[in-house]
């Protein structure tokens, strides 16, 4: 168990458990306020987020900015953004489970240190990785499932949205319904 983000990221960045970390360029660790009360998890880095070493910085990233800006919420602010694997898997394929089970521990530790109240699944995969293995998005977007002390949802991914435009407006629901939730927590933001 780590005390600190300095000696996790330390640790992490120098993690080879799998075969994803022979071809990053970056480790893609996460970004935002280490204390924040809301942690959002997307699958893994695509191929902007291997050259910058940052989650969420291409064109999905600049969509989920926009949603956070409408709930009052700012990934430099008052949220973290990390992913189920810290490394792009190539070609931006889906993270294999054994991909997902080498790294989960790392999310688990920033969590740890966080201490989020709410933690949002970006995508299917997060969501059956962290809510349920048979969260189906379509189906379950939007609605919050406690687990422990901590309340989970799991929503669309920003780049599915890219691809599907019609599934827009309940990703924005959802994002409301967070917002909703927040005021409901009295969460200070």
């Amino acid at each position: 168990m780590y005390e600190n983000f300095t000696e996790l990221r330390k640790d992490c960045f120098a993690c080879q458990k799998c075969p994803l970390s022979e071809t990053r360029t970056n480790l893609v660790f996460g970004v935002g306020n280490e204390t924040a009360d809301i942690l959002f998890v997307g699958e893994g880095p695509g191929e902007n987020e291997d050259l910058q070493g940052e989650p969420f910085v291409g064109k999905a990233g600049k969509l989920l900015d926009k949603y956070l800006e409408v709930i009052d919420l700012d990934r430099n602010k008052n949220v973290y953004i990390a992913n189920i694997v810290k490394c792009r898997p190539p070609q931006n394929r889906d993270p294999l489970e054994d991909e997902q089970e080498a790294c989960i521990n790392w999310l688990r530790e920033q969590t740890k240190l966080i201490k989020p109240k709410i933690i949002v699944c970006l995508g299917r995969i997060a969501a059956q990785r962290l809510i349920s293995p048979d969260f189906k998005v379509t189906r379950q977007h939007g609605q919050f499932i406690k687990k422990g002390n901590i309340l989970f949802m799991g929503t669309f991914h920003p780049a599915a949205l890219l691809r599907n435009e019609a599934q827009k407006a309940d990703a924005l629901a959802d994002f409301q319904n967070l917002r909703e939730k927040i005021k409901e927590l009295e969460i200070k933001l």
